[in-house]
């Protein structure tokens, strides 16, 4: 999948996988953006060395995206849980 749907469909699915992990809820908009963005973390930290496992397509970009929205709701709720 390719292009700016196919980043939406990976982004809500990686998003949702990894809002059910850290226990938010943050609604499928929120859920996107959080994928889409966890895409792009995912890419930046782990891209290469997913790609090396698992090559690149669907699955290996849900992985990455996967792991980068993990760690964006990780450190999210690390600073809403600093603030109170």
């Amino acid at each position: 999948m390719d292009g700016i749907i196919g980043s939406l469909v990976i982004g809500a699915i990686a998003g949702f996988l990894a809002d059910r992990m850290t226990g938010d809820r943050f609604g499928l908009i929120g859920n996107i953006g959080v994928g889409i963005v966890g895409g792009m973390i995912g890419g930046a930290l782990v891209g290469p060395l997913v790609a090396g496992f698992l090559g690149g397509g669907f699955v290996g970009s849900l992985v990455t995206a996967f792991i980068g929205a993990f760690l964006l709701l990780t450190v999210i709720n690390m600073v809403m849980s600093r603030r109170g």
